[in-house]
C-alpha cells in the first residue's frame, strides 16, 4: 500500500515591527521580532540586542531575525543614543560612557518595554554593555552572549581603531556608515572613536566587576579579531562567578555573527535553548 507524503508547513513567519521607543527621556529607534505566540513582556525570556560601538539596528541585518526564529524567543534590537535613527548624542563622550549605557539607559530601555527577562546578546560595545549590566544587576540577565567583548582595553583594539579612523577619513567608510546613521555619522563616529583613543580611557576595564556576573555567559570571538587578542575571553572565563564557555572561531575576524554565521548562530541558538530549559523549570 502506498502512501502519500504530506508536503512539510514551514512556520508562520515572525512579525517585524519599526516603532519610535521613549526610555529615560530618549527618543530611540527600536524593532521588535515576535515569532507566532511571544511577547516581550512578562517573565517570559526574551532577546535582547546591543549593537557595536558603529552600530545600528540596520547593521545587525537579519542576524536578530534568524536567532529569533531559531530559539523562537521574541526580540528587541535598538539604536542607543547618536546612532541609526535615535537622537543625537552630545559629545565629547565621557569615559564612563560604558557604564552609563550599561547601569542606567539600558534598565531604562528594558523597563519602557517592559522585559523582565532578558537574554541579552552583544557585540563589540554592546558586548561590553551586557557584561556590565549583569554585573550591577545580577538577578535580571538570564544570560549574557559576549561576542567580541572588551572587558579591558589593549594595544590591539587602539591600533585597529586608529586603522579605522584613517579609513574613516581616506576610504568610502564614512558614506557607508551614512547610509545607516545618516547626518549625525560624523558625530557617532568621531565620539566614538576620541574617547577610545583618549589617555583617559587607555586604562579603563571592568575585569574587576565581571566576578559580580552569576548567569551563564557565552564569549564568542574570532581568532583574527582585528581589535582584540583571546586574552579578552579568558579574562571573562576566568572572572565570571556563573557559568561560561567559550566559542572562539579560527578565521574569523571582529564580526562572528557574519563571518561564521552558522557557527555562531548555532552555538548561540544551543546556549539560549540550555537557559530557556532551565528558566522554564525553575531552576534558575
Amino acid at each position: 500500500m502506498s502512501t502519500v507524503e504530506r508536503p512539510s508547513i514551514p512556520p508562520p513567519a515572525c512579525e517585524e515591527l519599526s516603532f519610535g521607543l521613549k526610555a529615560g527621556g530618549l527618543r530611540l529607534r527600536a524593532k521588535t521580532i515576535l515569532p507566532p505566540g511571544t511577547s516581550l513582556t512578562g517573565t517570559r525570556p526574551a532577546l535582547v540586542f546591543l549593537h557595536e560601538g558603529l552600530g545600528s539596528i540596520t547593521q545587525w541585518r537579519n542576524f536578530p531575525m534568524a536567532l529569533a526564529c531559531a530559539t523562537r524567543l521574541p526580540a528587541l534590537v535598538y539604536d542607543r543614543r547618536g546612532h541609526g535613527k535615535s537622537e543625537p548624542q552630545p559629545r565629547p563622550l565621557p569615559p564612563s560612557f560604558l557604564e552609563d549605557e550599561a547601569f542606567q539607559r539600558l534598565p531604562e530601555v528594558l523597563a519602557a518595554c517592559g522585559i523582565e527577562a532578558p537574554i541579552l546578546v552583544g557585540h563589540s560595545d554592546g558586548a561590553t554593555i551586557a557584561l556590565l549590566h549583569a554585573s550591577r544587576y545580577p538577578g535580571v540577565a538570564l544570560g549574557v552572549i559576549a561576542e567580541a567583548a572588551h572587558p579591558f582595553v589593549e594595544a590591539r583594539c587602539i591600533q585597529g581603531i586608529w586603522r579605522t579612523l584613517a579609513a574613516f577619513e581616506t576610504t568610502e567608510l564614512r558614506e557607508r556608515l551614512r547610509y545607516h546613521h545618516g547626518d549625525q555619522v560624523d558625530g557617532m563616529f568621531y565620539g566614538w572613536s576620541d574617547v577610545w583613543l583618549s589617555p583617559a580611557f587607555r586604562d579603563w576595564t571592568m575585569v574587576p566587576l565581571l566576578q559580580a556576573i552569576q548567569c551563564p555567559v557565552l564569549a564568542i570571538q574570532g581568532e583574527r579579531d582585528e581589535y582584540a587578542t583571546p586574552d579578552q575571553v579568558r579574562a571573562i572565563l576566568q572572572g565570571v562567578s556563573g557559568p561560561a564557555e567559550r566559542l572562539l572561531l579560527r578565521g574569523c575576524g571582529h564580526v562572528p555573527h557574519f563571518q561564521a554565521r552558522e557557527l555562531v548562530l548555532s552555538g548561540m541558538t544551543r546556549f539560549i535553548d540550555a537557559i530557556v530549559a532551565r528558566h522554564s523549570s525553575g531552576a534558575g
